[in-house]
């Protein structure tokens, strides 16, 4: 769910820090290249279960375009549209709601219609859809008027599916990492701490997302799910993902050089490259048919 996988709570709720929500466009180009996809599995899932499907059991997404192609999805700070494309290659209609201008250009050029605002902000105009997703996005949005404006968006048994990705780097990467980033950056929320935070801190972290959600009394109990993968990257892979991440967007070319380097010296001693375990964990709600 964080952007870096070492980030501390901070002062300010993310979604009110509207400087480092929208400072991942600053090379939109990198961030789409280096950002990782989301499962197959998942996106079946969230497919599957919305209205126009009628709840069948698709078992991956290729063999099902016939019942996909009406069903229509709202992705909520949709980047430069990584899980966007994925639903669209799964038969759907899809429309991107992203506050960063340079990040929404970048998707429309990739084939996404894409409008900029902040979810909280974005005007439906009358619009309803079969689901609204969120992929390492919804931590940026209000979690109350969040889950209220989506079930206001939803057709009837409509999902709202968020999802991201948690991941940490074998510890020989980590570590490194996690000390430069400290010298280079010693005011910041980001650093301190372990390089190596549990599983078990995100997975409360998407409970507490359920929670927010129950409170509103729009959806049925959420459901919580987990996807285990792993993907391995070379030197420059890594290197190239990292100034992705929220830590490091705003950062100065220095700042940067002297982690990456860090980092990149820390990898070579590997070999040159690593195996990361990834967990895509995901809430799914269906819109109640009367409010609870």
């Amino acid at each position: 769910m964080p952007t870096l996988p070492r980030e501390q709570p901070e002062p300010v709720p993310l979604h009110q820090a509207r400087q480092m929500a929208e400072s991942f466009g600053t090379d939109a180009q990198r961030y789409d290249q280096a950002r990782p996809g989301y499962p197959d599995d998942l996106v079946a899932r969230i497919v599957a279960g919305s209205p126009e499907t009628g709840g069948l059991d698709v078992p991956d997404v290729p063999d099902v375009p016939d019942v996909r192609d009406v069903l229509d999805v709202l992705d909520v700070g949709c980047g430069t549209g990584i899980a966007a494309r994925q639903f669209q290659a799964a038969g759907c209609t899809v429309l991107g709601v992203e506050p960063d201008a340079r990040m929404a250009d970048f998707a429309r050029v990739r084939g996404l219609a894409v409008e900029v605002a902040t979810f909280e902000a974005w005007e439906p105009g009358g619009r309803t859809f079969d689901a609204v997703t969120a992929a390492q996005s919804w931590h940026w949005v209000d979690p109350i008027a969040g889950a209220v404006k989506a079930a206001q968006v939803l057709r009837p048994n409509g999902r709202l599916a968020i999802f991201g990705h948690v991941y940490e780097p074998p510890v020989e990467v980590a570590e490194p990492f996690a000390a430069a980033y400290q010298r280079v950056v010693p005011d910041s929320p980001f650093g301190g701490g372990s390089a190596q935070r549990p599983l078990e801190m995100y997975q409360a972290a998407y409970a507490k997302v359920a929670d927010r959600i129950r409170e509103t009394g729009r959806f049925d109990d959420p459901e919580q799910s987990r996807f285990d993968w792993e993907r391995s990257y070379t030197r420059d892979q890594w290197l190239d993902l990292l100034p992705t991440t929220g830590g490091l967007t705003r950062l100065g070319p220095d700042q940067l050089a002297e982690i990456l380097g860090e980092v990149g010296r820390a990898i070579d001693a590997l070999g040159g490259r690593f195996t990361m375990r990834y967990t895509t964990l995901a809430v799914i709600a269906v819109r109640a048919t009367t409010p609870l």
